[in-house]
Formats: structure tokens, C-alpha cells, sequence
């Protein structure tokens, strides 16, 4: 028997498992972290976006220009604009306060907005309130005749008369609810289709379309005292600032009986 054909000596110790050494594995390896500043410039143009987004489809900021809307609104309050009720076909009901794009001039001297190149970035991203808009209620939307004014000077909408002590201004010397005209004696309408008919709540302080009618002393009158709802960017729906005056603004029961027009 040769050496190489020996059997294997029994007492020869086994093999443990334990001692086969196993291969080792890599530690996992950590992840690398972008900069701070590059995380700032990434946070920065998500919250860009985002903002951009949101004024386009959902929420704008604006202010009130002038005096024509209070009691409620005061001139320089800041106001937010929600666009999801008019989506899908919905458009302005009488009631609702709306910001709309200036129709034909009606503000006079363009309102230059934002001057500081700062607020002039925020407002087109919707972060500080834009210029060039009016604010105003809708009282009256397509097919609605508005007359002014009964014997408690109250206009009415389609033959309904409307009580609007709730929220339109009470001033010594204004006689009825639809003064701009000159007089409290006029009739306006049927609203062309796609169109609204609008007033400030200060009835006495607000270039509405009351201010532009025509008037049947006036000839070859060429104005319009319809809005396009097309103009519309949406409803004013929170008075956010002043902080003191913080308070939901909504539709008031004014309106609740009006008729559909015939």
C-alpha cells in the first residue's frame, strides 16, 4: 500500500463549521448629502413651483384699492381669492364678491401695483397682491333685470327687492342703494349672457356699473356696465390682514329669493 493510499486516520480531529472562514462583506455605504446650499437652491425652486401652481389654479392674494367696498373691506386690507368654485363650467352668483381684471378702463389712471422689484417678483408668483384689479359684488348675472329703486330705496333683482343692510355702507345724504347714476330712478339689463352685473357696497364711493350705463339722456352712449366673467379671477373668500380684522368673507341670504330671470 503506498503512502498516498493510506486511509484517513479516525483520530484525526473534524472540521469544525465555525472555523471555515466566510468572505466579508462591504459595509453599506453612506449616502452623500447634497450641500446646504444646494439643498436651500432645491427648496427654493420647489416652494417656486409650488407657488406658481397655486396662484395659477387654486389661491391669489390681492388688496383692496379704494373705499368702495366697505364697511366690509376697507381700502389697503388684504384679501384671498379662491378659483375652485368657477372650475368646471361654475361661474359668479349674485352675492359673491369677486375680483375681476379691469373691463375698459374702469379704474381711470392704470394702478402700477407692486413698484419694488422684490414685491414685483412675489406678486407674479402670488405671494404679495397684485395691482390692476377691482373688487366688487355680484348683484346681478345673466338674464337678470335690476331696477332701483322702491320706496325704501332698495334695488331689486328680477322684481325682487333686496335687503341689503348687512352689508352695504349707510351714509347721511345717499338717498337709495344705487346713487352712482345720479339718481335713484333707473333700470338696467337683461345681462347679456356670459356677463355680470356689479356694485361696491360703499353705493355712494364706487365707480361700479352703475357709473357706466347709459343713461337715456345720453346719446350715442358707447359704455358697457357688464363684466365678462371671463375677466374674473375668482371669489374673495378670507380678509387676512390686518390680523384684527382677520374673518371669512361669504355669500349673505340677500339673494336667497331672487327669481331666476325669465
Amino acid at each position: 500500500m503506498t503512502t498516498d493510499e493510506r486511509p484517513l486516520d479516525r483520530e484525526q480531529a473534524p472540521v469544525e463549521a465555525d472555523s471555515i472562514e466566510e468572505p466579508v462583506e462591504d459595509a453599506p455605504r453612506k449616502k452623500r448629502h447634497l450641500p446646504v446650499w444646494q439643498e436651500t437652491l432645491l427648496l427654493l425652486a420647489v416652494a417656486l413651483v409650488l407657488a406658481v401652481v397655486i396662484k395659477a389654479l387654486f389661491v391669489q392674494a390681492f388688496y383692496i384699492p379704494s373705499e368702495s367696498m366697505e364697511p366690509g373691506l376697507v381700502k389697503n386690507d388684504r384679501i384671498l381669492v379662491q378659483k375652485v368654485s368657477y372650475w368646471f363650467g361654475g361661474t359668479p352668483q349674485r352675492g359673491d364678491v369677486v375680483v375681476f381684471e379691469d373691463p375698459d378702463n374702469w379704474l381711470g389712471a392704470p394702478d402700477a401695483g407692486p413698484t419694488n422689484p422684490v414685491t414685483k417678483v412675489m406678486a407674479k408668483i402670488g405671494l404679495y397682491p397684485e395691482g390692476g384689479h377691482l373688487v366688487k359684488r355680484v348683484v346681478a348675472i345673466a338674464g337678470d333685470t335690476i331696477t332701483c329703486c322702491d320706496d325704501q330705496g332698495r334695488i331689486s333683482v328680477n322684481g325682487e327687492a333686496l335687503d341689503e343692510g348687512g352689508y352695504v355702507a349707510d351714509e347721511k345724504g345717499v338717498e337709495c342703494n344705487g346713487p352712482m347714476t345720479g339718481n335713484c330712478d333707473w333700470t338696467a339689463g337683461p345681462v347679456p349672457e356670459g356677463h355680470v352685473f356689479v356694485m361696491g357696497d360703499n353705493r355712494g364711493h364706487s365707480a361700479d356699473s352703475t357709473r357706466h350705463m347709459c343713461l337715456e339722456s345720453e346719446t350715442d352712449c358707447t359704455k358697457n356696465p357688464y363684466v365678462d366673467v371671463d375677466l374674473v379671477v375668482g371669489k374673495v373668500f378670507v380678509l387676512v390682514w390686518p390680523s384684527d380684522r382677520f374673518g371669512w368673507v361669504g355669500r349673505p341670504d340677500s339673494f336667497a329669493d331672487v327669481p331666476d330671470a325669465e
